[in-house]
């Protein structure tokens, strides 16, 4: 383990988020929130001094970044950056709770959306600003942000962005490691101006504009009104469900029709396989509720809308799902699980991942019919190595270890199972709200301090993508050698 690398490292995440704590310190500024102003200076001096020096007496002539390195690094940082991020809320006096805070802003870097407010209009413009904007420097991976900037990276750095990006399968997309993340972060930049441009045409005003954007890019959720985005107009409601589509597929893609190659786009199975399941999903659920809703345009408006949010894993609402019919919420739990695609800011399983576990299951079938054929699991038009398929189905099998452990250990405060159920699928799927007590019009306030605490790592599980989690938490990956 090459200590001083993983240590530098964070260190300068560390100073990164300081630096990013000037923008709600600007805002707390603007709207004259004394004790926001307070919380922000105090805390990002204190952030970016201790990053300093962490930089400074740390500095290692082996750059080189290992596996082991990469996972500690990814691991060692959300935490450290959640736990840092939670301090404003403190310090403000806006989430006196150190634990609720906590909760809060492992719900914002991990893009979950998961609250434990009551009353979110409560909060001070700077903290509503600081909350969202968690979201979307969680969306992309603060790391690999950094990755873009820290010089002379060795190029085996590609192992922090595969601890740190969600899907199956990452890669360079150019040779050069820290081109790659550059280009991630200027399409990520781009799509964001271009929806902050989009809601201020439909008459949204700048701040709500830039929140409701920076929670839609990171597919977050956190809203500054109470009912998220019922009160606003049908133009606005149908600009974030196409947004929330967009920052759902793999960032890959856009890349390909970047460089002129749509087709190669155009032809991803998973794409397609995102795409269909939407699709089918928000019919089925306008089949089914269209008779609640005053006419067919209003119910494919918030049916379309709300799986949209559900399987990009944003956690936007625009009504009460947790009183649709149960085929509806059952449709609603299901995309908990799929998620968005391999390479984007959404969450949940990916629909790459579920795609080639029904192909391996397809597969095992016909060898059982026929022992002596030869056939391969074929995706992207490839054929997956074993060991791919075999990687998914592993990860898939601690995911719902990890799941289950959750949905136990939370379970001593006594809610029902549904509750239970939903918020463990939403907090490990990066979803936000649930079912139950912790519907889309209420929280996760009545938990206790241990189900939080519970949850904030099962948030983390699930942005992580539970290797660099639980391979911190090893013993063995720490020792030299």
């Amino acid at each position: 383990m090459n200590y001083k690398m993983v240590f530098y490292t964070i260190g300068r995440i560390l100073q990164i988020e300081a630096v990013l704590m000037v923008l709600p310190l600007m805002v707390a500024v603007i709207y004259g929130e004394v004790p926001s102003v307070f919380a922000f200076t105090v805390t990002l001096i204190l952030e970016f001094l201790l990053g300093t020096l962490a930089t400074a007496f740390l500095k290692s002539k082996n750059r080189i970044i290992y596996a082991k390195e990469g996972f500690a690094i990814v691991a060692l940082a959300w935490i450290l950056m959640s736990a840092v991020g939670a301090v404003p809320f403190v310090i403000s006096g806006d989430i006196p709770s150190y634990v609720d805070a906590f909760f809060e802003t492992v719900s914002g870097f991990t893009t979950t959306g998961a609250s434990i407010l009551d009353n979110v209009e409560a909060l001070s413009r700077s903290m509503l600003f600081w909350r969202s904007f968690t979201h979307w420097i969680g969306g992309m991976g603060v790391i690999v942000f950094v990755m873009a900037l820290i010089p002379n990276l060795s190029e085996r750095s590609i192992h922090i962005m595969r601890a740190e990006m969600p899907g199956p399968v990452v890669d360079k997309i150019v040779p050069k490691i820290k081109n790659t993340a550059k280009i991630l972060y200027l399409i990520y930049i781009a799509l964001t101006l271009s929806q902050i441009f989009f809601l201020l045409l439909g008459g949204v005003n700048l701040f709500e504009s830039l929140v409701y954007t920076f929670a839609t890019a990171g597919t977050g959720g956190f809203g500054i009104k109470a009912d998220s985005l019922a009160g606003y107009s049908p133009y606005v409601q149908w600009v974030v469900t196409v947004y929330m589509l967009v920052f759902g597929v793999n960032f890959n893609l856009y890349y390909l029709v970047l460089i002129r190659r749509a087709k190669a786009a155009i032809r991803s199975t998973e794409l397609w396989g995102y795409l269909g399941i939407f699709a089918v999903a928000g019919v089925l659920v306008v089949l089914n509720v269209a008779p609640s809703f005053s006419s067919v345009s209003e119910a494919i408006r918030h049916s379309f809308f709300q799986v949209a949010s559900i399987m990009t894993t944003t956690g936007f609402s625009t009504v009460d799902f947790n009183l649709w019919p149960a085929f509806s919420k059952v449709v609603i739990i299901l995309l908990m699980f799929v998620g968005g695609c391999a390479g984007s800011t959404a969450g949940g399983l990916k629909v790459s991942r579920v795609m080639i576990i029904i192909k391996t299951i397809m597969r095992e079938f016909r060898n059982l019919v026929h022992p002596r054929s030869v056939s391969a699991v074929r995706h992207e038009g490839k054929a997956v190595e074993d060991r791919t398929a075999y990687g998914v189905c592993v990860y898939f099998a601690i995911y719902m270890l990890c799941f289950m452990a959750i949905f136990l250990l939370i379970s001593i405060d006594n809610f029902d199972i549904e509750t239970n159920f939903t918020a463990t699928a939403a907090t490990i799927n990066n979803v936000g709200p649930g079912l139950g007590r912790v519907g889309p019009v209420s929280g996760f306030s009545d938990f206790s301090a241990f189900s939080k605490i519970v949850l904030s790592f099962s948030m983390l599980l699930g942005r992580l993508e539970l290797y660099p989690l639980l391979l911190a938490l090893t013993p063995g990956i720490w020792r030299k050698k």
